[in-house]
């Protein structure tokens, strides 16, 4: 499980990294293998890695770029360029 966690992190660095870079396949392929590898050892996303990744495409998301960020009452609504909306809560 520990092995896994540390791949997990690595994967979201590289998959980071790649994004910026602008390579946004390659990105898309390391947030595939986080999460398969995630699955296969029942375990849970870091927070970080599920804010900026979109759940339907698999992109990593940078807010501005491929992403756009805005603060609703209490919550905020990240839409990704492949038009889905994911919304988290804030105080």
């Amino acid at each position: 499980m520990q092995l896994a966690a540390e791949r997990i992190e690595r994967l979201h660095a590289l998959a980071q990294n790649a994004a910026r870079e602008g390579d946004d396949d390659r990105a898309r392929e390391y947030v595939r293998l986080a999460r398969r590898l995630a699955e296969r050892n029942r375990l849970t996303l870091p927070r970080a890695f599920r804010r900026f990744t979109c759940d339907a495409c698999d992109a990593y998301l940078i807010p501005g770029r491929n992403a756009r960020v805005r603060t609703r009452d209490g919550h905020v609504v990240v839409t990704c360029d492949c038009g889905s909306h994911a919304r988290y809560p804030y105080e």
